[in-house]
């Protein structure tokens, strides 16, 4: 029995084309963040700090490397006996040959015979691609209290932008009575976080169901979740009072770097009683030269610092030359910065050479400027 008999099912699958580059050859939920983690390290380590010991990571989309990745447990702490860490992708079917997850509803139906294996009462299912801190076991004592058949983080956002969101319509108790996908007019602010507790008896028999609809998306949001609500089931808001973004694109991952460089924006990646755990191989000390000017930075290990820095986030092996100029930006990891280049509200992809020289990015821009080897080939300039 596990100790709140709750197996988390992290879907690690998407593609995440509005990454572009940096998703070319790795997964969105492997792509690094923070100077040394993965955003994945997100999720797997709210699971080992809210005490589930059993968590699947589903996987499709250039699985590879993330798959020797989480398959690692102990990174997190989830070896433990009775519990780790198990990576789930698609499986051979009998009559059709190879199988793909189509759905998020389908992931989890196509690994039935897991959650009955582990005999799950719950089931915690989450993204794999959110930055984010939260205590799992507080939400299932809600969702237990509450006698839900499902429970769905929510988060306010400022309703001029609710339209992007999935939008969960809720009474005065936050029983939701209605859900939206992306509304022109929304009614609340109270935007889905794509994190879900479920009964596991009641969840198991709706994914049966909506694997024999053929016309259905086989996904939470457009159909299990309107299942629900169509057949009187108790849907519960857990609203979430902290700091929450989902990386999709170039600009929201780097804002999120970028908050790390706030004293006010609730990521805290130093915060002892909540650590973010990740694969930390040996790394050489940073370094920074006599001639380096660093301005409100954060800088991780093994990082070599010879120019200017402001207001940026510079990641594990990077290396900022002589007379570079660094602002505004996020650097990578292995990412060398030329002499005298000067880069402004950019974010440079892993073990690209920027050469020197190289002027890219504008202060006044609406967009950040994703630096991939492409960019510099496309240039004339060295990768």
């Amino acid at each position: 029995m596990k100790k709140n008999n709750m197996v988390a099912m992290i879907l690690a699958g998407g593609r995440g084309s509005r990454l572009f580059d940096l998703t070319k050859k790795v997964a969105k939920p492997a792509v690094h963040f923070g100077g040394k983690y993965r955003i994945i390290d997100f999720a797997l380590s709210n699971c080992a700090n809210s005490h589930i010991s059993t968590v699947g990571v589903l996987v499709q989309y250039e699985s590879i490397l993330l798959s020797s990745y989480s398959a690692r447990g102990s990174t997190w702490g989830l070896d433990s006996n009775g519990g780790g860490v198990y990576v789930l992708s698609p499986r051979e079917k009998d009559e059709t040959g190879l199988g793909l997850y189509n759905g998020t509803a389908d992931a989890i139906y196509q690994n039935l015979d897991f959650l009955d294996q582990e005999d799950a009462e719950y089931v915690l299912i989450l993204s794999g691609d959110h930055i984010y801190k939260m205590n799992y076991e507080k939400m299932l004592k809600a969702h237990i209290d509450a006698g839900a058949d499902a429970t769905i983080a929510v988060i306010e956002v400022p309703l001029k932008e609710a339209s992007r969101f999935g939008i969960m319509n809720t009474d005065k108790t936050d029983r939701i009575v209605e859900f939206e996908e992306k509304p022109k007019q929304p009614k609340s602010n109270l935007a889905s976080m794509g994190v879900y507790i479920f009964s596991y008896k009641t969840l198991r028999k709706y994914l049966k169901e909506d694997a024999k609809d053929s016309e259905s998306s086989h996904d939470f949001g457009k159909n299990i979740i309107p299942d629900y609500l169509r057949d009187g089931l108790k849907l519960q808001a857990y609203r979430f009072k902290g700091y929450w973004k989902d990386v999709g694109t170039i600009d929201s991952l780097w804002e999120a770097n970028m908050d790390l460089l706030k004293d006010n924006s609730g990521l805290d990646l130093f915060d002892a009683s909540w650590k973010i755990y990740t694969d930390d191989p040996s790394a050489t000390p940073q370094v920074i030269g006599e001639d380096a000017n660093i301005n409100n930075a954060f800088i991780t290990q093994g990082a070599i610092i010879n120019g200017d820095v402001e207001h940026s986030v510079i990641f594990s092996g990077a290396e900022i030359e002589e007379g570079a100029k660094v602002k505004d930006s996020v650097i990578m990891n292995n990412v060398v910065v030329g002499k005298g280049a000067k880069l402004t509200r950019c974010l440079v992809a892993d073990d690209v050479k920027v050469p020197d020289g190289a002027v890219l990015g504008k202060k006044d821009s609406n967009e950040v400027l994703l630096v991939s080897k492409a960019l510099i080939a496309k240039a004339g300039g060295a990768q």
